[in-house]
């Protein structure tokens, strides 16, 4: 076994640093989805640790955040296949956040879209549960085009917290995600990558939902 001199190290280190560089350089996007789609290049996200949360009970080690001291125009790109919203400022990739999207039957239109509507403590006026005037809940999950409201109830529509819609009665939003497409058409986010998107979001900004 042979034993590199000191004075070799610096080339040594030199050679492998530019080996890293080249092979992520000439990494292709093994989904070959063009441009809008990139591999992850902000943040390695297992190295941020895994973590549930109510809203999202399955281990997340894919969400994370490093926008706020890049600057660029927002872009948002929703993969079905992969259950993933990807948030690009100008073409830096700089966060990810896990989602549930439509499941069969109520999918996610898919499309290039923007942003028409931004509401912190939206409601849903569909889904829901009809609630007694004590409080309880009379009937849960229910569909307000399917299901007739008891006397005496009301409706409560689900919560939709940050709320980003895109498209018709479609958008972003926190809520429960199960690890699988399960949603009535929705992009559901953990509340607090729906918060950080909804920041850094306004009318206008492109959202791609693409297969």
């Amino acid at each position: 076994m042979s034993i590199a001199s000191p004075a070799l190290q610096p080339i040594r280190l030199a050679l492998t640093a530019f080996a890293v560089v080249a092979f992520f350089a000439s990494c292709s996007n093994p989904s070959d989805k063009g441009s809008t789609y990139l591999p992850y290049s902000v943040a390695a996200p297992e190295s941020l640790g895994a973590r549930k949360t109510a809203d999202s009970p399955i281990e997340d080690n894919v969400s994370y955040w490093e926008g706020d001291s890049v600057s660029g125009p927002g872009r948002i790109v929703i993969d079905v296949s992969d259950q993933r919203a990807y948030f690009y400022k100008g073409n830096q990739l700089v966060g990810v956040s896990k989602v549930s999207s439509g499941r069969d039957g109520f999918d996610t239109p898919q499309g290039t879209f923007k942003i028409i509507q931004r509401n912190k403590d939206h409601k849903s006026n569909l889904y829901g549960n009809f609630i007694w005037p004590n409080g309880e809940i009379a009937m849960k999950d229910v569909d307000t085009s399917k299901d007739k409201k008891p006397p005496g109830t009301r409706f409560d529509g689900a919560s939709m917290p940050y709320f980003m819609r895109f498209t018709g009665g479609v958008g972003m939003h926190g809520g429960y995600l199960p690890g699988f497409a399960a949603s009535h058409g929705c992009v559901r986010m953990p509340t607090d990558m729906a918060a950080t998107f909804f920041r850094n979001v306004d009318v206008g900004t492109p959202v791609i939902v693409q297969p």
